[in-house]
């Protein structure tokens, strides 16, 4: 007998309310490239909405609001405190939201075999986001890539069932790859919001000053900083490009249209003459034909 994916991922009928939850989480945020994407194979996507839910709350935790660190850092230890408890069990519709999300992420984890440690590592990046507000050199900006985006990548590929070496160093640098592009786009935002992500190691060689971006002056060497890290990006962006021909069926086509939706994002992040700290590039509905146009005529 063989044994499908539709087979492998089904959900017990019992934890359909807590996938349902997950779901409509993925569904209200909004994000550069859609969560459980219809081009994903439907049996997945409860999965990876599962996975959503998870970092949803915890990076809302690390970032939302204007809670004080102590209390930052209680409710992602709570939250990892909860990642390893036992499933909780569910029953009506008056479930705890929490406990739907943990249903759903230990059954996830069980029927994929989901290292628990790529969920762990979510949360150790989300804990350095509290407080950590500048980075020193580039392998810092890289080694909080490494906990905050790659996982999710790998998790993706558990759930399809995708593990080795070659495809998940490429889908490494794919992860990291979109979250430095997703950086670079919201690097006006980030700043006013007291986050700034390109490396001193890449702005002090230049002289920028951090005080003209306080009073909203884009200079030349700030310009050329930014040019620095979107080379370092594209660099990451063509490393992970193999992913997509590394898995099979209709993720792949979704891979195709993240990479290149990211390599969008990127371009025009790094478009001549744009201020980053007055206009944030984007994504939209118009971009969607020709993005799924380019990765029809996908090229290996």
């Amino acid at each position: 007998m063989t044994i499908t994916l539709v087979d492998r991922l089904a959900i017990p009928p019992s934890l359909v309310p807590a996938y349902a939850h997950c779901e409509r989480i993925a569904r209200e945020h909004y994000e550069n490239f859609p969560v459980a994407s219809r081009l994903l194979p439907a049996a997945m996507r409860p999965h990876v909405a599962a996975v959503y839910a998870f970092a949803r709350a915890a990076d809302d935790f690390a970032d939302e609001g204007t809670l004080e660190p102590s209390e930052r850092y209680r409710l992602l230890d709570g939250w990892r405190a909860l990642l390893h408890a036992p499933a909780p069990a569910i029953g009506g519709p008056a479930a705890d939201p929490s406990d739907l999300v943990f249903a759903a992420v230990a059954n996830t984890r069980a029927q994929c075999g989901l290292d628990i440690q790529l969920f762990d590592d979510l949360l150790s990046a989300f804990r350095q986001d509290v407080e950590t507000r500048r980075y020193a050199e580039w392998a810092g900006v890289l080694d909080y890539c490494r906990r905050s985006a790659n996982p999710v990548g790998r998790l993706v590929l558990g759930i399809a069932g995708h593990r080795g070496a070659e495809v998940e160093r490429a889908s490494d640098a794919l992860c990291t790859a979109l979250q430095l592009a997703n950086f670079w786009q919201d690097l006006g935002v980030d700043f006013r919001r007291g986050r700034l992500y390109i490396p001193a190691e890449i702005y002090g060689r230049r002289r920028a000053l951090e005080t003209d971006l306080t009073h909203g002056v884009w200079t030349e060497a700030w310009a050329e900083s930014l040019a620095e890290a979107v080379r370092r990006t594209r660099i990451l962006f063509d490393q992970g490009r193999p992913v997509a021909d590394l898995v099979t069926g209709r993720l792949r086509f979704e891979l195709r249209v993240t990479w290149l939706g990211g390599r969008t994002i990127l371009d025009r992040a790094a478009e001549k003459g744009r201020n980053p700290l007055d206009a944030r590039p984007a994504l939209t509905r118009a971009d969607l034909p020709g993005l799924v146009w380019q990765a029809v005529r996908w090229r290996a």
